[in-house]
């Protein structure tokens, strides 16, 4: 028999004095109570009640029992009890993993509204451009972009897509011209990805349908953040997600173009290990994360569809009407390079 459930039986037993009575507290029949104690003594090799026809007592050997045990089961309780507050009650360390750039650019503004909402949550965040095995490595909620994560176990949830857009710098434009098609990008000096990293072959989508390039690239890196900010120091036309240039499109830093195109969109997921018995902290955190993507224009959509008509490239006044990039002299004018140069960072980003 269960040798817990057996320690309750003589607790309760002792208590009350009665396997009776001890019976009719349990819910259990007389006959499986009496057996309980039974099969104690028999794994203890020592009786720890005396029974008479009157009364029951406690041996030496069951006294001790006694004490012990009631710590023990005190103690289970208090456990017990804990883990079901930390599955109702949001509580304790949120291990987070995200890709570097997102987790720069999207994700440190909803953990500081999650950790003022639950205070006795601490988020730790891991930021890492790799495959991660949630399970393996102790996450409890992963964000994936492009199928980072690993593991057959996990469960996802879509959170937002990514938008690839081609932009440049005004400043850029008005000294090297607008393209207007994606056959113009083999006339300009391309900010890109590594080739092995998606940075080659570039797929339109677009009026007449399908249109495949392979850009002209003038520097390639690993990380989207470097390119941003080549781009923005106008060294050429760059392709880069929403969640990473979209203030730099309100703003004018940056403009958009080839906008009657699309490239394809990246699903942006949130993944944890499983459905089953899902802590608060993790249930509150998914949920918190899903609805500031739902409320933030900026990740909802394409951030083309809201630019002003004289902000796309390409519309006769966008240059008057639009701030110039705070750029260095030489920088902005500067002439396309013919030559290729590759940089790697720290880490390799996906977007």
């Amino acid at each position: 028999m269960n040798q817990l459930q057996s320690m309750r039986v003589f607790v309760k037993v002792a208590d009350l004095g009665s396997f009776v009575r001890a019976a009719g507290a349990l819910d259990l029949s007389t006959a499986v109570v009496t057996r309980h104690v039974a099969d104690l003594e028999a794994r203890l090799g020592t009786r720890l009640l005396n029974r008479t026809t009157r009364r029951l007592s406690l041996t030496e050997s069951g006294t001790t029992y006694l004490e012990r045990v009631r710590h023990i089961l005190d103690d289970l309780e208090g456990v017990e009890q804990m883990v079901v507050a930390r599955n109702h009650e949001p509580v304790g360390t949120l291990r987070i993993v995200a890709p570097v750039v997102f987790g720069l650019h999207s994700l440190a503004p909803v953990v500081q509204t999650y950790a003022a909402r639950y205070p006795d949550v601490k988020p730790d965040v891991t930021l890492a451009d790799r495959h991660v095995d949630l399970v393996e490595e102790g996450y409890d909620v992963g964000i994936m972009v492009a199928r980072q994560m690993r593991s057959a176990s996990i469960v996802t949830r879509r959170l937002t897509t990514g938008y690839m857009t081609v932009c440049a710098t005004p400043a850029y434009l008005d000294q090297h011209g607008t393209p207007t098609r994606p056959e113009d990008l083999l006339t300009h000096p391309c900010l890109s990805r590594p080739a092995e990293q998606g940075g080659d072959e570039k797929v339109f989508t677009g009026p007449q349908g399908e249109v495949r390039v392979r850009p002209t690239n003038a520097i390639a890196a690993n990380n989207t953040e470097m390119l941003r900010q080549f781009a923005l120091l106008g060294m050429g036309v760059a392709i880069l997600p929403s969640y990473l240039i979209g203030r730099d499109l309100a703003s004018g830093r940056l403009v958009p173009l080839l906008t009657d195109y699309r490239l394809p969109q990246v699903e942006i997921t949130i993944a944890y290990p499983s459905r089953l018995h899902l802590p608060a902290k993790v249930r509150t955190f998914i949920d918190h994360l899903v609805a500031h993507f739902q409320q933030t224009d900026e990740h909802a959509r394409d951030p083309r569809a809201r630019m002003p008509r004289r902000a796309v490239a390409g519309s006769p006044a966008y240059a008057a009407d639009l701030p110039v990039s705070a750029l260095p002299g030489d920088a902005a004018r500067a002439k396309p390079h013919a030559s290729h140069a590759r940089i790697v960072v720290a880490s390799s980003s996906p977007l």
